[in-house]
Formats: structure tokens, C-alpha cells, sequence
């Protein structure tokens, strides 16, 4: 596709209609009115002498033909977004939007205080974050949807940047009368018995206990799926079960006791994921460097990932 052969105004459409398979909801992330969305998206389909959609009253699905434009859609408004970006860095400014994924239990990346910090310096570069499961992130910034994510991925992702952040021990955790709350260690093997709390399966913090688990050879009866910390919590101090949760998740409630895992102990990396080919997109490389200056990595993402940050094991309850 010929970039100038189309409008990008009428690609960005296309994109978020895609995007959210609902003409209504694209609209309103557009900030245009719904009316306007379709007659752009219309014109396109005339354009390219074309269907792109599949409509229906709930949901809009892209066809054969829609499939293959939202690759090079994609790739063209990446490249536009790139050069505007080049010639802003250049003028030592940083323009345009920043699209991060996140995962939950970020607290040790201190992310609020650096967005705030990025905010000050650079007001001319708007924000998306979107919560995605771990699991989905390193497919999303492959298909362009991202320009950094923050991941806990089990295994290096093949054809992308990662950036080692933070390593956070994983704890147990219990009601406030179960066998386990007063001891000041616990190890893998002595919780085969237990009922379990966890996250969904495609959570980075799952992912990093089950294969904890099974690289011991072991198994774990989970009850309940759970895929929110507080809520999670509260399902312990209400004696439905355990938990193994990373130290960083940060509602600590009463009606709980925290113990630390003895022995070899599953660890939580949280990881920064870029596209190999570049992060073309300066601001996020200007983010990433303000993390690992706030966490206390090596401070310039140019001169290559450190070693990960690695928080201390707290202490049990009485220690």
C-alpha cells in the first residue's frame, strides 16, 4: 500500500474500528461522533472498492480483505508516527502518544511517580495504558498495539527487546489461624495438601508458580480463580484457601498472615518488552530509562538491560 494513496485520518479509523469490533466505541476513543466514524469508514471501502467489515447490531468483524489492510494500516501509521517523532526528538521535543501495556503489581516499578515525572518534561505526549494479562502481551506489541509493555513473562519472547526491571520473591499467604501463620518459613512441598487462591492462568504471577510447581513435581488444588489482588486477599482472610502472591502486591489487609517460602522459591520478574526492530517510538525509550533510573537500574536503556533490581524477602509476621 502507497501511504499517500489513502488519508491517515481514514487509516486511524479503520485501526480503532478494528480494534474494538463496535463503531460506537471507536468513536468515542476517536473523540468524533459516530456518524462521522462510518462515513470515513465508508469512503475507505469505496476507495479500495472493498468490504472491510462484517456489521451487526453488537459487533463489527473484519473481513478477508479487512484482515490484510489492518497489517499494513498498522505498519503505515507506524511509520508516519515514527518520522513525526524523529523530527520532534530532533528539535528536542517529544510529541504525539505513548501506548504502554501493564500488568497488575507494578508498585515496585513506583510507575505513578514516573508518569509524573514524564508528564512534567514531556506535556505534549498523551498516555494509553491498558491492563492486559501478561500472557497476551508480547502478542500485542508484535501487532503493533503497543509501543512498551510491562510483562512477567516465563520465557524471553522470540523477536523482541526485553529489559530485565525487577526480580520480587513470592510469599505465602494465610488466614490468621491456619497452621502455617506462625511459622517463619514455609517451603513448596509442605503446601501440596492446601486449598489454593490464585490468579487466571495467563497472570504472569500464575505462570511463574505453576512451572515453580511443576518443576518440583508437585501439584496444587485451586478453588477459586481470582483476578483482582483485593479481592484475592480478602478470599484468604475469609479461610477459603491460600495464597502465593508476589511481595509487591500492595493492599496488605488484617485478617492475614504473610510467610516467607524456604528452599527454591518461585520469583516474579517483571520485564520491559519493546519491538526488536526499534522502539521506534522515542518516548517510550525516554520512559524506560526514567524506570530504571527510579528503581535504581543501570539508568540508560541505550547502553544495554542491567541486572534486574531485586527486592528483599520480607519478614514473616513476628520477625
Amino acid at each position: 500500500m502507497e501511504p499517500d494513496a489513502l488519508e491517515l485520518r481514514q487509516l486511524e479509523h479503520f485501526v480503532a474500528v478494528a480494534e474494538d469490533h463496535h463503531f460506537t466505541r471507536a468513536a468515542r476513543r476517536l473523540h468524533i461522533v459516530q456518524s462521522g466514524l462510518s462515513a470515513s469508514i465508508r469512503a475507505l471501502e469505496r476507495e479500495l472498492g472493498t468490504e472491510l467489515f462484517i456489521r451487526s447490531t453488537r459487533r463489527v468483524e473484519l473481513t478477508e480483505a479487512g484482515r490484510a489492510l489492518l497489517v499494513e494500516a498498522r505498519r503505515v501509521l507506524d511509520a508516519a508516527a515514527s518520522a513525526r517523532a524523529a523530527v520532534a526528538s530532533v528539535q528536542g521535543l517529544l510529541r504525539g502518544r505513548l501506548r504502554l501495556g501493564i500488568l497488575q503489581s507494578l508498585d515496585t516499578l513506583r510507575l505513578p511517580e514516573v508518569l509524573a515525572d514524564f508528564h512534567a518534561a514531556h506535556p505534549a505526549v498523551a498516555i494509553q495504558m491498558i491492563q492486559v494479562p501478561s500472557a497476551t502481551l508480547a502478542d500485542r506489541i508484535r501487532e503493533g498495539q503497543f509501543d512498551l509493555v510491562f510483562a512477567s513473562l516465563p520465557s524471553r519472547p522470540e523477536g523482541l527487546e526485553v529489559t530485565p526491571l525487577v526480580d520480587v520473591p513470592i510469599e505465602l499467604v494465610c488466614g490468621m489461624d491456619h497452621r502455617f501463620a506462625d511459622r517463619r518459613g514455609v517451603r513448596l512441598a509442605e503446601l501440596a495438601d492446601e486449598t489454593f487462591i490464585g490468579f487466571p492462568p495467563e497472570w504472569g504471577g500464575r505462570m511463574t508458580i505453576d512451572a515453580a510447581f511443576a518443576a518440583a513435581g508437585l501439584e496444587r488444588r485451586l478453588m477459586f480463580e481470582v483476578g483482582d489482588g483485593p479481592l484475592l486477599l480478602d478470599l484468604v482472610a475469609e479461610g477459603l484457601g491460600v495464597a502465593l502472591v508476589p511481595t509487591s502486591l500492595a493492599r496488605r489487609p488484617k485478617g492475614v498472615r504473610y510467610v516467607p517460602l524456604r528452599g527454591e522459591r518461585p520469583i516474579f520478574k517483571i520485564t520491559a518488552v519493546s519491538s526488536a526492530q526499534g522502539g521506534s517510538n522515542p518516548a517510550a525509550r525516554v520512559l524506560l530509562d526514567m524506570v530504571l533510573a527510579r528503581i535504581g537500574g543501570t539508568g540508560s536503556h541505550a547502553r544495554g538491560p542491567g541486572r534486574p533490581h531485586r527486592l528483599p524477602q520480607l519478614p514473616a509476621a513476628g520477625e
